[in-house]
């Protein structure tokens, strides 16, 4: 008697093209919040057009469905092939808005964070077999500090926003008026009030309906306008390098390698997490080809104008919610990701939103980058001293360009370019010491699971 073929694994199942079409749209849905508020806060920080963030928003959202499929698809040996969106990591954020606003320009600045991310993209994908294993060297105390500062060091940009952005400084003259202020206010309560509903979905595009419903206000009132929709094309396509050719500067390539170092951090944790939701084993080859699968997005993203890429944690935990496990739903997303990213119309909406919308919506995100930070060193030993430390000193590095902005003015400009980035400061400061106090020594209490007793029992 002849044995039954092996069953197929839910994550390898190609459903309908109906259901792949309604899950994948879901999947984009949750994504897409995240993905086009990373170009808005760059394109607002560094001084860029209304026509180059239409252009920028359409470039990401076309490069994040290539670096999707890439990564759930997978061919050769790049692609972890689970159902993992990939997107332009958040990481990435602060130290782009330092790069642009170390530049002569909005169009240099783009070129300098291009190059600094092609770089970045081809370092990880030489060295993806690598890097698995040098997570170690990234501990609680290191993530958790990083993601503080990126958030502590992005607050004040959420907040400059909030009260009406550069236009409201220079041309408006009404930086920090009510009208501004209850415009932000107004957006983040209403953000706050989805999330009190306590529905999953609804919480994962609160960012999303946040900023919809705060420009659709602004716009009833008379303070938004479409004009930008009107001057955009229907239809467009992303052409590599469309600014030129990119640019390389030792401050850029610094900051985007320290960005893909904690990036791999991400992904390895959001890959292990995705294996155990679909219930299959997530091996250190799979970790590589993940690893490379970022990398190649990566590069792919600073030739198509866009941005670094990781897994999307947001869509792990809708592939929970959903309980489909499908890896070709998600890449019927990144299909709907690309398909989008060629109607320039539907970015211009986008690229109208208020900055002082943007600011209620960003001070939630840009907290709560801080409070994940908060949340991963709770698993480190902060009653170790030398812990305790590395978090101190690196959060008081991180704070000195912004506290003292002359500070590296009359170094060289790349040298600058460093000194001048709280998160490239900050983030080296904990790395290094996290290496002088616990990686070089034979004492290692990484975490407070690992920290060991020291305590001995009272006397008798």
């Amino acid at each position: 008697m002849a044995q039954d073929e092996p069953r197929k694994h839910p994550v390898d199942e190609v459903l309908p093209v109906t259901r792949l079409a309604v899950y994948g749209f879901q999947h984009l849905l949750a994504f897409y919040a995240g993905a086009v508020v990373v170009p808005i806060l760059v394109a607002g920080a560094i001084g860029l057009s209304d026509e180059q963030l239409v252009y920028l928003i359409n470039a990401d959202l076309f490069t994040c469905g290539i670096a999707t499929i890439i990564q759930s698809w997978g061919f050769w040996r790049i692609g972890i092939r689970l159902p993992i969106v990939q997107g332009v990591t958040f990481t990435a954020v602060a130290p782009m808005i330092a790069i642009g606003q170390g530049a002569e320009n909005g169009t240099a600045a783009l070129l300098a964070i291009y190059g600094g991310t092609i770089t970045a993209g081809i370092a990880t994908f030489l060295a993806a077999p690598l890097l698995g294993r040098l997570v170690r060297f990234f501990p609680p105390v290191v993530t958790g500090t990083v993601l503080t500062v990126m958030g502590v060091v992005l607050l004040p940009n959420a907040l400059t926003d909030a009260a009406g952005g550069a236009e409201a400084k220079t041309v408006t003259k009404d930086f920090g008026s009510w009208k501004h202020l209850l415009y932000a206010g107004g957006t983040l309560l209403f953000i706050l009030l989805l999330h009190r509903l306590r529905r999953p979905f609804l919480s994962s595009i609160a960012v999303l309906l946040g900023l919809v419903g705060g420009t659709l206000v602004s716009y009833l009132l008379g303070d938004t306008r479409f004009d930008q929709v009107g001057r955009s094309d229907w239809f467009g396509v992303t052409t590599p390098f469309h600014y030129g050719a990119p640019t390389f500067h030792i401050g850029a390539i610094v900051a985007m390698m320290l960005v893909m170092l904690v990036t791999v951090v991400e992904t390895v944790g959001d890959a292990k997490a995705t294996g155990e939701i679909v219930g299959r084993r997530v091996t250190d080859d799979d970790i590589t080809r993940a690893l490379r699968a970022d990398g190649l997005s990566t590069f792919l993203g600073g030739a198509l104008n866009a941005f670094p890429y990781t897994c999307f944690a947001q869509n792990v935990g809708l592939i929970r919610l959903t309980g489909v496990r499908s890896r070709f739903v998600v890449v019927a997303a990144g299909i709907l990701m690309m398909v989008l990213g060629l109607f320039p119309k539907a970015a211009a909406y986008v690229a109208s939103i208020p900055s002082d919308v943007l600011g209620g919506a960003a001070v939630a995100m840009f907290g709560m980058v801080a409070v994940v930070g908060i949340q991963t060193l709770a698993k480190a030993d902060l009653r170790d001293e030398r812990n305790a430390l590395v978090v101190a000193v690196s959060v008081g590095v991180a704070l000195l360009p912004a506290t003292v902005p002359a500070f590296g003015e009359n170094m060289p400009r790349d040298v600058a370019a460093i000194l001048n980035s709280g998160i490239t400061l900050g983030s080296l400061t904990a790395i290094v010491l996290n290496l002088v106090f616990n990686v070089l020594t034979r004492r290692s209490p990484q975490n407070s699971g690992e920290a060991r007793t020291t305590e001995t029992a009272p006397a008798a």
